[in-house]
């Protein structure tokens, strides 16, 4: 079988979650099924890349630049399909949310949420109008939809009708994986000005959906001598500036800091000296971030809100994301360090233990199998086997 990864969504260092998924993934599946051939079509920002993910497929440049949006689709909706069929590709796994309409192949795509649609303010409205579109007309010539969540499952069937039958639930894995040189604790302090005492921490773009403003109003909420540093790093998507004026209004610019999208050194650096990892999203498909501190032994509240809490399970303290009152005492629970808190860092570790990408990989493969499996494809497409 040969199977080829839509990519062209992906630019490297600005596309979040769906970079992860795609770095770790692809390399995942080519170890566990080495006899596959794996094709990754990528734009021209990401050709240059390297690392495990590029030795695990080949690489097939199609010529468009992907921050311009129109090339973009043109690249999905046009020069992918022609050259899929040049490379002899049996199906193509759309990792990005949206999907080719044409072309004689198999189809697989990645739903990860719809907060376009549920949080329509965290996209310009032309965005999300298009992406309702795509999405929509990518579904409806889909054979299989992976989603990572029950709770995007349903979302898919109420939001777009799908049958139940053509989903499969993929849980990811954990997230980025860790990488072997942290930054010290020493020069991240100096270099991102972070005085002594304990740093929460959050990692996410800067949406409206992410529920920032509320998350730094509730650590006003502390008192100074207890509160530490807030640390805020994720994507400057727009929401940089109602998070600034947050931070001045509330006068907390000496006991918050907003930085943009973190190396991985230094974002291993900042889990392992942060005293709480705090996740106060409105809306999630997954929730990433919240596995990605558990692996690494620090104790998460996050929202009770969406996949979440299947996510979180019992190892965090959950809240209402609309309730500061109820962040700030989720947040001062984490700083005081009593039983609880040892309690949710040992359940964190366990519960992280159950989402790899090794499984993530095998239930992938499994809806291959399931799409290719679909009459109207069986008489051109060779069995998975």
């Amino acid at each position: 079988m040969h199977v080829g990864f839509n990519l062209i969504y992906l630019i490297p260092g600005r596309t979040g979650g769906m970079e992860i998924v795609a770095r770790e993934l692809i390399p995942a599946i080519a170890r566990a099924r080495p006899d596959l051939r794996l094709t990754a079509f990528v734009n021209e920002e990401a050709a240059g890349e390297q690392g495990p993910w590029r030795d695990a497929a080949e690489w097939v440049v199609v010529p468009v630049s992907s921050s311009n949006r129109l090339q973009w689709i043109r690249g999905e909706q046009i020069l992918l399909p022609r050259l899929a069929a040049e490379s002899g590709v049996d199906l193509v796994h759309s990792l990005g949310a949206t999907a080719p309409v044409r072309g004689r192949f198999c189809r697989v795509v990645n739903l990860y949420d719809f907060n376009y649609r549920l949080l329509p303010e965290s996209h310009s409205r032309i965005l999300g109008l298009g992406l309702d579109v795509l999405v929509r007309l990518g579904v409806a010539g889909t054979d299989r939809i992976i989603v990572c969540s029950q709770s995007t499952a349903q979302d898919a069937e109420r939001l777009l009708g799908v049958a139940s039958g053509l989903i499969d639930v993929v849980p990811l894995g954990l997230g980025a994986t860790p990488v072997t040189k942290p930054t010290a604790e020493r020069v991240l302090r100096e270099r991102l000005t972070l005085p002594a005492g304990p740093v929460v921490l959050t990692l996410s773009d800067k949406r409206a959906h992410k529920n920032l403003v509320r998350l730094v109003e509730a650590f006003g909420l502390l008192a100074p001598a207890q509160r530490g540093t807030l640390v805020i790093a994720g994507h400057s998507t727009g929401g940089e500036r109602a998070l600034l004026e947050a931070v001045a209004r509330l006068s907390l610019e000496g006991s918050v800091r907003v930085h943009g999208w973190l190396s991985p050194e230094d974002r291993d650096g900042l889990y392992a000296l942060a005293s709480a990892f705090v996740f106060p999203s409105l809306y999630e498909g997954f929730g990433m971030p919240v596995l990605e501190a558990m692996a690494r032994g620090v104790p998460v509240a996050c929202s009770n809100a969406a996949s979440l809490p299947e996510v979180a399970g019992d190892a965090a303290l959950l809240f209402e994301p609309t309730d500061v009152v109820a962040i700030a005492d989720a947040i001062g629970t984490l700083l005081a360090a009593g039983a609880e808190v040892e309690r949710l860092r040992r359940a964190g570790l366990d519960r992280a233990r159950g989402f790899t990408w090794q499984r993530a990989a095998a239930l992938t493969l499994d809806a291959y199998g399931r799409a290719l499996a679909v009459p109207r494809l069986a008489a051109s497409s060779p069995s998975p086997a």
